[in-house]
């Protein structure tokens, strides 16, 4: 996470946790709107515009949401290669001890993301 007002406001008290990063492309952050993820691997994961986020990066990932990707992607994955690409055996293997984290900081954001659409 970057360390700003609008990241503390989307993540509270959440500092870091490991998203799920499916692709290779990337965004530019929009005029006016804050960077508040980013990783070495991909500078532009999310941002913030007033009430509103943008995010290339999965929070809501569960068990099976792995499984059946890394099937269903497995010529994608073969073909990607790269330091930020995971085999699908990585995926499987660190996707359970990151996943506790991963739902606490989805349910943060679309928690966050749900009060904009009452104001």
């Amino acid at each position: 996470m970057v360390d700003s007002p609008q990241a503390r406001h989307w993540f509270g008290d959440i500092g870091a946790f490991q998203a799920f990063h499916w692709h290779g492309e990337t965004f530019s952050i929009p005029p006016g709107a804050t960077r508040i993820l980013g990783n070495a691997h991909c500078a532009n994961q999310a941002y913030a515009l007033g009430k509103h986020l943008g995010m290339q990066c999965h929070v809501e990932m569960t068990a099976a949401m792995i499984r059946e990707w890394c099937v269903a992607g497995a010529g994608e994955i073969a073909a990607a290669g790269g330091p930020a690409v995971q085999t699908p055996e990585q995926m499987l293997a660190l996707g359970q001890a990151h996943l506790p984290a991963l739902r606490r900081c989805a349910e943060r954001l679309y928690g966050r993301w749900l009060e904009g659409l009452h104001r």
